[in-house]
């Protein structure tokens, strides 16, 4: 797949006030992630799940940042072991040695949020622990290159660099994004390429920053609900996200 690097056309920087909101808004989302550390067990249901999420962001206040976003008709996308992203919730029971990715948003105060965890559903294979571990590291190492001066395909270099070492793939067809107002904006965050191409990045940017990985290939394909991406080889994937804030300090994880 040929890939054209994002160029600084279309990128909103946000005020200083406009990320403490948008801080409040990742909070309330990272709060829910971690109260799934306690919930997701064997027997529980994807669509138990949603429905949870969507009760909590509104108490908390806020809105379901993905339910109604392009007709996606959930508060969660939840994806099972070989799904790679925008799983559909269901009532098919989750089991045992199962990975699970979460991945939501919250609308708040005008603002968009977005982050995901993968959760291991009771014991789970030496396999799936190692691909957990290596996706959230490979976060972190592309977190850390969000600072004002790089490129931002340092960031995405140092993903595909800690995932690749490890003998895992970095998913193409899907990539980070900017947010803020919107829920998609500019630029286009990707999880691989060569470092210092794209826009140099500056305080006030934020980003989504998300690696999705795979165990096998890369390469995904699109299930007949028009959401569902799988791995090809249908072995499993992880998918860890956090929306990031560039400041004069460096990255600033936002909810945090």
């Amino acid at each position: 797949m040929q890939y054209t690097f994002p160029s600084e056309e279309g990128i909103v920087l946000k005020t200083p006030e406009e990320i403490e909101i948008m801080d409040q808004a990742n909070r309330i989302v990272l709060k829910i992630l971690e109260e799934f550390k306690r919930i997701i067990k064997p027997g529980i249901t994807t669509l138990e799940l949603d429905r949870y999420a969507e009760r909590r962001i509104r108490e908390m206040g806020a809105e379901p940042a993905f339910k109604g976003y392009r007709g996606y008709p959930f508060t969660i996308c939840a994806s099972v072991n070989e799904e790679v992203v925008h799983g559909l919730p269901r009532e098919r029971p989750l089991k045992e040695g199962d990975i699970v990715s979460i991945d939501m948003g919250a609308f708040y105060r005008g603002f968009y949020s977005d982050a995901a965890y993968t959760y291991p559903v009771g014991k789970v294979s030496k396999r799936a622990r190692r691909l957990m571990r290596v996706t959230f590291e490979a976060l972190h190492k592309g977190i850390s290159k969000a600072r004002p001066g790089n490129r931002l395909t340092d960031i995405s270099h140092a993903i595909q660099r800690h995932v690749e070492k490890h003998g895992f793939s970095v998913v193409r067809y899907f990539v980070g994004h900017g947010i803020g107002k919107k829920l998609h904006e500019e630029p286009q965050v990707p999880n691989f390429g060569i470092p210092g191409k794209g826009p140099v990045l500056r305080p006030g940017m934020v980003l989504a920053i998300e690696p999705m990985v795979n165990e096998g290939t890369y390469e995904v394909e699109i299930l007949e609900d028009g959401w569902t991406a799988v791995t090809k080889d249908r072995k499993l994937s992880a998918h860890y996200e956090y929306s990031v804030a560039i400041t004069e300090k460096g990255p600033r994880i936002l909810g945090l």
